[in-house]
C-alpha cells in the first residue's frame, strides 16, 4: 500500500517515529485555576500574554482535570499515570514527610522516558514524599514525638521532625531515584512546608540553619500558609521561581550543548500560584490585581522564557510543552481576589482546591508543538493529567506493560487532531478525603454529599454555599451539560444512570485500572 493511502492519524505516527524523538517540556502550575488565565476567561484582571500566546500557536483544552484536588496524590498520578486513591493515602505530605508514595519497583514517566533515552530533569517542588534519616540513621517519623519530651507539652512536630535530620545523609527515594537524571527543587510546598531549603540530587548541599524570620516577609491578605520553619541561608522565599527557572534554563543550554541528539524530557514545577504569594521583586506590582495576580504574571513570564529558551536554541520545533496545574485555586485565595479585584480563579464553575466540584479539579491545559498539533485549536474532550504518561509513552515508542500506569489514556490522537470519539469514556476524580466521584459524558456522579473536601458551613465559605437540591440522597448527580454549575442534584430524577455510574466507579476500584488492559 502506498504511504499515500494510509490513514492520515497512521501516517502522522509513522513520520513521527521515523523523524528524531520529539522533546517534552511538562511545566505544572501550583493552585492555578481555570479562571487564573486570560485566554479561559475573559474577566480575568491578571494578564497572561505567553499562556495566550501559546494557546493561539497550540490546543486549548476546556475540560482538563486534574486526577485529586490537592497536591500530593496529583504529582504521584502524574508521575505513575495511577490514580492515588488506590494507595489509601489522604492528604498531603509537610516538611519531611515520607516515604515516597512511589514504589521503589514501579514504573514512573520519567523511568519509562529514560529506557527510551531520554535524559530526564525536574526542578521545582517534588511533594510526594520523601524518607529523611536522623544522626542514627533512623528514618525520621513526622507524627513522632521526639525522646525525652513531656508527653504533655505542646509541641510543633512538623517544626521538630526538620531539627532532628541529619543532612549529611542521602535521601534513599529522592526524585533521582524515581527516573530523573537531575534534580534540583523542593521536598514540599517551597515556602510552605517547614523545611525552607532546596535540595540538589538527592541531598540538602545548603542546610536550615535558624527559624524563617516572618517580620521579613510581605504581609497581605495572600501572604499567611507559611509555617514557622527552618530556613536555609540561601532560601529567599520571594525568588524560589526564579531559583528554579534559571536551574531549567541552564540545563537547556547545557543538554542543546553537550547532547544534541538526544532527547530530553523536563518537567518545570513551580511554586506559583500557592499561598504564600510571594511574587519576586521583579514582579512586585506589575498588575492590577495585587500580590496574588502579580504571582500569577510570575508564572506566566517563567512560561514565555522557557519558550524563548526553546526558539533560541532552536529546539521548539521538536518539542511538545504541555502546561497544567495541579488543581484548582486555593480557598482564601479566591475569596479574598473576588472580594477586592472582582477576579475569579475559579470561573466559571463551583468549588474550589479539595471540592469534588469541578472548580476542584477543572484545570487550564495548553499544549504546543509546531506542525504536529494545530495551531489555535481548541478540544472539548475530556482528558485528565494521569494521560501524560500513556500519551508519553504512544510519543516515543514504548511499550507500557499492563501493571502501569493503570488509569492512563493516550490523547496522542487528540493532539495531532485525529481522534474521531472521546478517548476517555468514565474519568475518576478524588479529594484530599479520599471521597470520590466519576465522570462519564456530560454526566457527573459524586460518590459522597457536600464537596468532599471543604466545609462549606464555615463562616468564610457560608457565601458561596448552595442549596442541596437533594438532602436526602447518599451521593450527587449533575448533567454539566445542562447545569455546568452543579446546582441541581438530578439524583432522584435520574436513578438508573446514579446507580449505572456508581456501579462502574465501584469496578474501578475493586479492578485496580480504569484505563483497558494491554496485551
Amino acid at each position: 500500500m502506498k504511504l499515500s493511502l494510509l490513514p492520515l492519524s497512521l501516517y502522522l505516527l509513522l513520520s513521527l517515529h521515523a523523524s528524531p524523538p520529539p522533546n517534552i517540556l511538562f511545566i505544572l502550575a501550583d493552585d492555578l485555576g481555570y479562571g487564573d488565565v486570560a485566554c479561559y476567561n475573559p474577566e480575568s484582571k491578571v494578564p497572561t500574554p505567553n499562556l495566550d500566546r501559546m494557546a493561539t500557536e497550540g490546543m486549548l483544552f476546556t475540560d482538563a482535570h486534574s486526577p485529586s484536588t490537592v497536591c500530593t496524590p496529583t504529582r504521584y498520578s502524574i508521575m505513575t499515570g495511577q490514580m492515588a486513591f488506590r494507595l489509601n493515602y489522604p492528604g498531603v505530605f509537610t516538611g519531611v514527610g515520607g516515604p515516597c508514595l512511589i514504589s521503589e519497583d514501579q514504573l514512573t514517566l520519567p523511568d519509562m522516558l529514560r529506557q527510551k533515552g531520554y535524559e530526564t530533569a525536574l526542578f521545582g517542588k517534588w511533594h510526594i514524599g520523601m524518607s529523611f534519616l536522623d544522626k542514627d540513621g533512623k528514618v525520621i517519623d513526622v507524627k513522632e514525638r521526639p525522646k525525652g519530651v513531656d508527653p504533655n507539652q505542646k509541641i510543633n512536630l512538623g517544626l521538630e521532625a526538620v531539627k532532628r535530620v541529619d543532612y549529611s545523609r542521602p535521601v534513599p527515594d529522592a526524585p533521582i531515584h524515581r527516573g530523573f537524571d537531575h534534580f534540583f527543587g523542593t521536598v514540599c510546598c517551597p515556602t510552605t512546608d517547614w523545611l525552607y531549603a532546596y535540595m540538589e540530587g538527592d541531598r540538602i548541599p545548603v542546610p536550615p540553619t535558624k527559624l524563617v524570620d516572618k517580620t521579613k516577609l510581605p504581609t497581605h491578605e495572600w501572604s499567611f500558609d507559611c509555617r514557622p520553619g527552618l530556613v536555609a541561608p540561601d532560601f529567599d522565599h520571594e525568588e524560589v521561581d526564579m531559583v528554579f527557572l534559571e536551574k531549567s534554563l541552564n540545563f537547556l543550554d547545557q543538554h542543546n550543548q553537550d547532547k544534541p541528539d538526544t532527547p530530553f524530557f523536563l518537567f518545570h514545577s513551580l511554586q506559583a500560584v500557592h499561598l504564600p504569594s510571594f511574587p519576586g521583586k521583579d514582579f512586585q506590582g506589575k498588575t492590577k490585581a495585587g500580590p496574588h495576580g502579580d504571582f500569577i504574571f510570575e508564572f506566566d513570564y517563567v512560561v514565555g522564557e522557557l519558550l524563548k529558551k526553546l526558539e533560541t536554541l532552536g529546539l521548539a520545533d521538536n518539542t511538545l510543552v504541555i502546561v497544567s496545574s495541579d488543581n484548582g485555586p486555593e480557598v482564601p485565595t479566591v475569596i479574598n481576589m473576588r472580594g477586592i479585584y472582582q477576579h475569579d480563579g475559579a470561573r466559571p464553575w463551583r468549588g474550589v482546591k479539595r471540592d469534588n466540584w469541578e472548580g476542584g479539579h477543572r484545570v487550564p491545559m495548553i499544549a504546543r508543538w509546531p506542525g504536529k498539533v494545530k495551531a489555535n485549536s481548541i478540544t472539548d474532550q475530556t482528558v485528565c493529567l494521569t494521560d501524560i504518561m500513556a500519551t508519553c509513552a504512544a510519543i516515543a515508542d514504548a511499550k507500557l506493560p499492563n501493571d502501569a500506569a493503570e488509569d492512563s489514556f493516550n490523547i496522542l490522537p487528540i493532539l495531532l487532531g485525529e481522534a474521531k470519539e472521546d478517548i476517555r469514556k468514565f474519568t475518576l476524580h478524588q479529594t484530599i478525603k479520599l471521597e470520590l466521584a466519576i465522570r462519564s459524558g456530560n454526566w457527573k456522579y459524586l460518590d459522597h454529599k457536600g464537596s468532599g473536601g471543604n466545609r462549606y458551613e464555615q463562616a468564610r465559605l457560608k457565601p458561596f454555599a448552595l442549596p442541596d437540591t437533594a438532602p436526602e440522597a447518599p451521593g450527587q448527580l449533575y448533567n454539566l451539560d445542562q447545569d455546568p454549575g452543579e446546582t441541581r442534584n438530578v439524583y432522584f430524577e435520574y436513578p438508573e444512570i446514579a446507580k449505572r455510574l456508581k456501579d462502574q466507579l465501584e469496578e474501578f476500584k475493586t479492578t485496580d485500572r480504569s484505563a483497558p488492559e494491554r496485551l
